[in-house]
């Protein structure tokens, strides 16, 4: 820790949000002759599909009357289109797909860009025969007289219908829209042909209950007519969530794979069909051996959880982790998971509680709380086994209910673990990889962090598939390390559509951690394996962002080890295969022995997994921190309310690019590229890596103030920060900092999806970036303004050395703005806000005395 500590803001003055003024692109779009000579045959089509298949439901035993899904293309957006839906009987609003990828055509384009992809909506709306036939007759009135006048409420189709692209029916192609369903249930019919398949089919979530129930009952009835059973079903309001897991025959999954075109498939109740269990572990073999390790600490952990982990079962009675955990294992799964298969639990758990064993750290203070959500794969036979979550639960239902049992109580039973305030999550779904459309998973976390006050840290995924280097082995090991960087890095970019983050990674009120491809260990006995980064840089094996709504993820890196790869021996092309050595390099951390009694054994791993668990162990560090510094400077103030907000932003804060943009920038720009290099650098660095010793204090020169408080929709907090009067007329590098965070409800069948929009601005949020220029005489560096903006964390970094004038008492307003985003805000947003002003340490200016000073009078009168 730094020697000084965090000062608090005054209270900060009230006043109305700015005012953003947001200027869309020209885009040109058809005429309305156009538009009806292109869509009547599409609308014609449509009504003749939407006929045959009613006929073809009709004459199944069950007679339903029919309803379907379309999907209305737009380019552009129709803001309130859902109120209009819900103006025709029959018509039910299924949610919207923010889509950027709209290849333009003659008919739409953009006016300044013609060949750029243009952004729109899909929106999704339940319909049946009579609601159709009257959105057809709108559509009819309309190309027949353009200035009619729509039935109130209905206004907004005129709006669609002018920038309609397309409309279809949501169909099998979209239901497997995640075709690793089909591909696993090949490679598992493959490894045993009389094995039953399991499945998650996802419903659209239904407005009412009886829809709900129908809708259950009429899938029921199609698993049944394949000889197959419902395992389980899960109905999760909140986040528009209706799932059903079922177990078909072998034989009935292979005549699927021959012919997808069954019942089941067509099913119109049904929005996608995923397979389960595909949160695991992996299962690379693994090379090298345990080895002895040793407690950097006797000391014992004290008081209650701060930090709960969702993973494997760990092995308690390892010596760092004896009487240091809190298993809570109510499904006794601990009978039938041998000390052997512990090992991901042991991992993460040990990297929380003592951090890399490489740098020696004291262990964690508190005891952490450890709830199983994966057990091993009882269809393995290596060992250790893969750990996976068990295919006969739906993951979305089983985490609900683990998280649930930690914060209130499980039936009867009082709540096990309500001091947690983080939850690591160091596993994602291989099967789903992120694109635009939120998982259910992701859903599920964000509506519980704003519910229960919680931070869910997630592991952003891992892509340990080989690397095409397009040059044989040979001269792969010819090149210099420049070149070998470059070269590498240019071709994980290429293949970047292939390494999106892993669910949930993509939740918007989590902290997305990547994975730095750095540790401290000493190198062993590498071989024939190969470093292919020498350089700081993100770990070869991290997930790439962006986020939802382009959101900025990974929201930053942790350390995850460093990541080698087998050169092939062969000649001709090189691919350049992941190693899973489990001796140096790497994090060090506790691990199970196959020799039964052997409590002191260690490896050593890589991965975000790591880098998630790191990031959990400091968050836990910082809340207590946090604590200590609210208890002695703000004791009235309800710290439960605001600690995990501030907390989240004090996580973020110290994060800069720094070496690894630069290095970055020069091993892929080109002189064609410039423009997108920034975008490309944050999607594999968010915001970069943290500093967190220095962010969780202060020097002489460099202070840093928290600010915290509670907005509705309209409101702004306006806090001044006292600009030291030695910085005046000093041609001195500085650097000024400044996050905002919060935890924001969602709306799960909005595409804005986020409910509460916090953001800062500088003096009165007009050309603020100038002012503020024009105060401290700094400039923005490493993220995108804008791309800042559109999650729940806001870090900006600015930095410049040109002298500027300042006077005792000259301050700057930042300013903290809420408006309402996906809906109407319910109840006031927490939020945490952190500031930084410094100079090179080298400089002696009295920065913290000189902001210090000027602050504590007004907090004095706020305590």
């Amino acid at each position: 820790m730094a020697e000084l500590p965090l000062l608090l803001f005054p209270l900060p003055e009230v006043a109305d949000r700015t005012k953003r003024k947001m200027v869309p692109g020209k885009v040109h779009r058809p005429s309305v002759g156009r538009q009806g000579e292109r869509l009547s045959p599409v609308f014609q089509q449509l009504q003749e599909s939407f006929n045959a298949r009613c006929v073809e439901l009709q004459q199944t035993p069950s007679g339903i009357d029919p309803e379907q899904v379309l999907v209305i293309e737009t380019v552009g957006n129709i803001e309130n289109f859902a109120n209009a839906v819900k103006k025709i009987p029959g018509l039910e609003w299924m949610g919207e797909i923010e889509t950027d990828e709209i290849a333009p055509d003659e008919d739409f384009y953009d006016d300044k860009k013609p060949e750029k992809e243009l952004s729109g909506r899909l929106y999704l709306i339940m319909s049946n025969q009579t609601a159709l036939t009257q959105m057809l007759s709108l559509w009819t009135k309309y190309q027949a007289d353009t200035s009619m006048t729509f039935q109130r409420g209905l206004t907004k189709f005129r709006d669609v219908f002018r920038h309609l692209k397309d409309i279809r029916r949501w169909g099998v192609e979209d239901r497997l829209a995640e075709r690793e369903v089909f591909e696993i249930w090949k490679e598992d019919l493959e490894h045993d042909a009389q094995r039953n398949v399991r499945f998650e089919a996802e419903l659209w979530y239904r407005g009412n209950d009886e829809n709900r129930r129908e809708s259950e009952s009429i899938v029921a009835g199609l698993i049944k007519d394949l000889d197959g059973i419902v395992i389980s079903q899960c109905v999760i309001s909140s986040i528009a969530y209706h799932s059903v897991l079922g177990e078909i025959p072998a034989q009935a999954a292979q005549q699927i794979l021959e012919q997808p075109e069954v019942d089941l498939i067509k099913c119109e109740n049904i929005m996608f069909i995923r397979p389960t269990g595909q949160m695991a572990t992996g299962k690379e073999p693994i090379e090298g051996d345990v080895s002895d390790c040793t407690v950097a600490s006797d000391e014992m952990p004290t008081g209650d959880p701060i930090v709960a982990v969702l993973d494997g079962l760990p092995l308690e009675n390892h010596r760092l982790l004896s009487e240091r955990l809190i298993v809570d294992d109510p499904d006794n799964w601990a009978s039938e998971y041998p000390a052997i298969d512990r090992q991901h639990g042991t991992a993460m758990t040990s990297l929380i509680i003592h951090g890399d064993l490489n740098n020696g750290s004291a262990p964690l203070s508190r005891p952490v709380y450890v709830r199983p959500i994966m057990r091993p794969n009882l269809t393995d036979f290596n060992r250790p086994r893969e750990e996976c979550v068990p295919e006969d639960a739906l993951l979305v239902d089983y985490i609900h209910r683990a998280v649930k049992r930690i914060m209130e109580g499980d039936g009867d039973d009082e709540a096990i673990a309500p001091t947690v305030r983080v939850i690591n999550l160091s596993i994602g779904d291989r099967s789903r990889h992120f694109s635009q459309v939120m998982s259910p998973l992701a859903r599920l976390l964000d509506w519980l962090s704003a519910k229960y006050n919680i931070l869910f840290v997630i592991s952003s995924g891992n892509h340990p598939e080989p690397i095409d280097t397009g040059m044989s082995g040979r001269d792969f090991e010819d090149l210099g390390s420049n070149e070998r960087e470059a070269l590498i890095a240019k071709k994980i970019y290429e293949d970047a559509r292939h390494r999106r983050l892993l669910s949930p990674a993509e939740s918007i009120n989590g902290l997305t951690v990547g994975a730095f491809h750095h540790d401290n260990s000493q190198n062993g006995s590498i071989g024939s394996v190969v470093d292919v980064f020498e350089s700081p840089l993100p770990s070869p094996v991290s997930a790439f962002g962006s986020g939802y709504r382009k959101s900025i993820k990974p929201d930053l890196l942790f350390s995850g080890g460093r990541v080698l790869y087998s050169l092939p021996l062969e000649s001709g092309n090189s691919l350049l295969q992941f190693s899973n050595r489990i001796v140096a390099p790497g994090n060090q951390v506790a691990a199970p022995s196959d020799q039964a009694g052997e409590l002191n054994k260690s490896k050593f791993c890589c991965g975000s997994s790591n880098s998630a668990a790191l990031a959990s162990r400091t968050a836990s560090i910082c809340f207590d921190y946090l604590s200590s510094i609210f208890a002695e400077q703000a004791p009235d103030v309800d710290f439960s309310v605001f600690g995990v907000p501030i907390l989240k932003a004090i996580l973020v804060h110290g994060c800069s690019w720094k070496e690894l943009g630069k290095k970055l920038d020069k091993l892929l720009r080109t002189d064609d590229n410039g423009r997108q290099i920034k975008n490309w650098i944050l999607r594999w660095l968010g915001y970069g890596v943290p500093d967190i010793e220095k962010t969780l204090g202060c020097n002489e020169q460099r202070a840093t103030i928290l600010g915290f408080g509670q907005l509705n929709d309209g409101e702004a907090h306006v806090y001044n920060l006292p600009l030291p009067p030695s910085l005046s007329a000093q041609r001195e590098w500085r650097k000024f900092t400044v996050t905002l965070a919060w935890l924001s409800p969602v709306a799960s069948t909005t595409q804005r999806y986020r409910e509460a929009q916090l953001w800062f601005d500088f003096e009165d949020g007009k050309k603020s970036r100038e002012k503020l220029k024009g105060k401290l005489r700094v400039t923005s560096v490493d993220s995108d303004s804008d791309a800042t903006r559109r999650g729940t964390v806001q870090h900006e970094v600015f930095e410049g050395k040109s002298a500027v004038a300042i006077s005792d008492g000259d301050t700057l307003k930042i300013k903290v703005n809420c408006r309402k985003d996906a809906r109407k805000i319910e109840h006031p947003i927490a939020y945490g806000l952190a500031v930084s002003l410094e100079v090179a340490e080298s400089v002696d200016l009295p920065i913290y005395n000189e902001v210090r000073n000027r602050i504590a009078p007004a907090v004095e009168i706020r305590t």
